[in-house]
């Protein structure tokens, strides 16, 4: 595992002059991948501020099964319906979670049926597992002694954050019934209260924060 970071790392460094950056995915089967398009952006802009990250601050679209994939330290996907992942998508996607790439999914509602099937054809021997409270994720620059935070009402249930670990490593951290991406949304569009869109973006602060220390 060391020896694919190093190596992953490696090859960041030789394809790009900046090794912060994040990227959209872009993924077959219907689902909106492009929804939320003013959250990312936003998220982005509050860490550069906030936590003194240096990210591109227009993030880029990537191709589920493209090799582009391994341009980007941390790959994020939304949406709320339909996901399909061919048999080209599931290698690229597993080749990069395991030599170092990081994979954050918010389900923006009717998600959730759909990406812990195609994420099982990723990893078929690996289940989602929910994240501990204590969990570095959740303990970085800002504290969430709760965890995942709720900012979106869907189903009156509660918030959870889900993450793969491969061979011990959170590789993919998944927000369940939070929508934290609503709240990284332009205040016009998400305006549920100010607090919570605070919440919202210390939270992918914290992910942001996460996925490049580890």
């Amino acid at each position: 595992m060391i020896m694919n970071r190093l190596l992953f790392l490696f090859f960041l460094l030789t394809i790009t002059s900046n090794a912060q950056d994040i990227a959209i995915l872009k993924y077959d089967g219907g689902g909106d991948w492009y929804a939320n398009p003013t959250a990312l952006p936003n998220l982005i802009q509050y860490s550069n501020a906030s936590i003194h990250t240096k990210i591109e601050e227009k993030p880029a679209t990537v191709e589920a099964s493209s090799i582009d994939v391994f341009n980007y330290p941390i790959i994020f996907m939304t949406g709320h319906g339909n996901v399909f992942f061919n048999e080209d998508t599931v290698e690229n996607l597993r080749n990069y979670l395991t030599s170092g790439g990081f994979m954050h999914i918010s389900d923006n509602y009717g998600l959730d049926q759909y990406i812990r099937r195609e994420m099982k054809k990723v990893f078929p021997k690996l289940d989602f597992q929910e994240i501990p409270y204590n969990h570095p994720i959740y303990n970085q620059s800002s504290i969430f002694k709760n965890g995942l935070p709720k900012i979106h009402e869907h189903d009156n249930k509660p918030a959870q954050g889900f993450g793969l670990f491969y061979d011990g490593e959170l590789v993919c951290f998944y927000d369940y019934e939070s929508d934290l991406s609503d709240g990284w949304e332009d205040e016009m569009i998400h305006n549920n209260s100010p607090e919570n869109r605070e919440k919202a973006l210390k939270m992918g602060a914290n992910i942001i924060e996460y996925a490049f220390k580890n």
